[in-house]
This record gives C-alpha cells, sequence and structure tokens, in this order.
C-alpha cells in the first residue's frame, strides 16, 4: 500500500502538461539563472575596477611627503581684453583644466613672466578666479594669498579649498596698464596640487602680445 501511495505521490510530476510546452519554456529558469549570475560577476568586476581607479587616481606622495598631480592640468588659453602697449584697463584671463584623473585638487598658481624688462603692475584686490571661461563664467572661487614678487615677476593665487578634479578654472588679472614695449609676453604657468609640500608643475606658457599703434579689443 505504501507503495501505491508513493506512486500516486509523483505521478503529476511525470504527467505534467510542462512536458509538452517547447523547450524554450523550461529553460527560461535557467536562462534567468544564467543572467543573474553573468549580472552579479560584472557587479563585482565593476566593483573591483572601480576601487582600483580610485586607487590609481589618488595623487603620487613620495617617502619626504611631496605630493604630485597624477595628471596635472592643463593650460587652455591666455588672453586679453586689449593688446595695444600702455593701454590702461585692460584684463587678463588665464583658463586651466583640471584632468578628473589628476588625483589631487588645485591648491596654488603661479604665473611667471619671462624674459621681460617690463612687467607690469597689477590691481591684485581686483584678482577673481572662476569656472568657466573668460566667456561663460560660473562660481567665484575663494583665494587668499594673492602676491605679486617684483624680482621673479611672479604673480601667485592660492585657492582656499583648492579646486577639486574636472574643473575649468579662469582666473582674472587686472594691470594698472598694459607693458610699455611691444612684442610677445611670455607667462609661464605652474600648478601646484594639495598639500603641505606640493610640488609644483609646469605647464607651459601663456603668450600675449602687444602691439604698438593698435586698438584692438578681443573680448
Amino acid at each position: 500500500m505504501e507503495g501505491v501511495f508513493t506512486l500516486q505521490l509523483f505521478t503529476p510530476i511525470h504527467i505534467n502538461p510542462c512536458i509538452r510546452v517547447p523547450k524554450s519554456c523550461r529553460a527560461a529558469p535557467l536562462k534567468k539563472m544564467r543572467v543573474t549570475n553573468w549580472f552579479s560577476v560584472i557587479l563585482v568586476a565593476a566593483t573591483a575596477v572601480g576601487i582600483l581607479t580610485t586607487q590609481i587616481v589618488r595623487g603620487v606622495q613620495l617617502s619626504d611627503g611631496t605630493v604630485y598631480f597624477v595628471q596635472p592640468p592643463r593650460l587652455v588659453s591666455a588672453t586679453t581684453t586689449f593688446n595695444n602697449v600702455n593701454m590702461w584697463s585692460s584684463t587678463y584671463y588665464f583658463t586651466l583644466f583640471i584632468p578628473e584623473n589628476a588625483g589631487e585638487p588645485l591648491q596654488r598658481v603661479a604665473i611667471a613672466l619671462r624674459d621681460q624688462l617690463d612687467f607690469p603692475r597689477f590691481y591684485l584686490e581686483e584678482t577673481i578666479a572662476f569656472e568657466g571661461t573668460s566667456r561663460r563664467r560660473g562660481e567665484t572661487f575663494a583665494l587668499t594669498n594673492i602676491t605679486r614678487d617684483e624680482r621673479t615677476q611672479t604673480l601667485s593665487v592660492t585657492f582656499d579649498p583648492p579646486v577639486p578634479p574636472g574643473k575649468t578654472v579662469t582666473i582674472r588679472w587686472r594691470p594698472v596698464r598694459n607693458p610699455r614695449y611691444p612684442g610677445i609676453y611670455l607667462f609661464g604657468v605652474t600648478a601646484f596640487p594639495a598639500g603641505e609640500k606640493a610640488h609644483g608643475q609646469f605647464l607651459g606658457f601663456g603668450r600675449l602680445h602687444f602691439y604698438r599703434g593698435t586698438n584692438r579689443h578681443f573680448h
């Protein structure tokens, strides 16, 4: 009797109508399981890549504490609103881009005039920095330690707080007047990451060309 009972219990499984359904019906649970498994693998891999990426884009710090950018900022442009000599009321714009993989935020920028006798004086109190470009201005960044060094012919600003990666930054300078002599003036731009012992990385020269007897307006 016990054997008959067992046969009756399993009979519905053997004669289940799903047997007549195409194989796609029976394979569906397996397919779903495989998709789920693949999703889990992809999720784990993506997490691992994210962790690895986070580790890669951190700034480089030497044993002595010196901090470097992984990928330094890029000098985008240097422009002036007027490029005739001795012109009053000009404005200089220096635009930098901090890449996502910079590894460190931008803390300081130094701009040094190369091999020129006429280093303009500036209204330092009117120096500002903002996100975007001179034509597309965004939020303003707070600055501190805005300086002009006559001996090294260098302008410098410090961001407080530092500007995070992924931002385009423009620094606006207001000279008292343009240089007295015509010619090409090269301003070397150096960027410093955040840190007490930061290594400055040279980004290139911003080129401003001043002419005599012209009245060109570029902004």
